[in-house]
């Protein structure tokens, strides 16, 4: 199975860019809501998604927040609901990259 995303329209000179640059993406597709957008070129994305208790036999909700490369092509702000993809680390903590918005706030 192929990865196939839509192309934004805008483009970019940033080398850590999967359509303007040369970063291939490959692994998990993830989606979820940009909570934070201070950072330079990166967003943590939140993601919202049920556990498994086995001893109550119930599902808790959890949370997991995931920093993300974020293209000046794309340019996701705080509230907006993005695809992210997996790639090689870009930094310590930075292993996923906008791939596109889904919706905007």
């Amino acid at each position: 199975m192929s990865l196939v995303f839509k192309k934004p329209k805008k483009t970019c000179s940033d080398r850590n860019c999967p359509f303007h640059g040369e970063l291939p993406v490959r692994g998990r597709v993830l989606d979820g809501i940009v909570a934070s957008s201070k950072m330079d070129k990166t967003v943590v994305v939140e993601r919202d998604y049920l556990q498994y208790v086995p001893k109550f036999m119930r599902y808790e909700r959890r949370r997991s927040r995931i920093p993300s490369h974020n293209p000046p092509c794309i340019d996701a702000k705080e509230g907006d609901r993005v695809r992210i993809a997996e790639c090689r680390p870009i930094s310590k903590t930075v292993s996923f990259v906008v791939m596109e918005k889904l919706e905007e706030r």
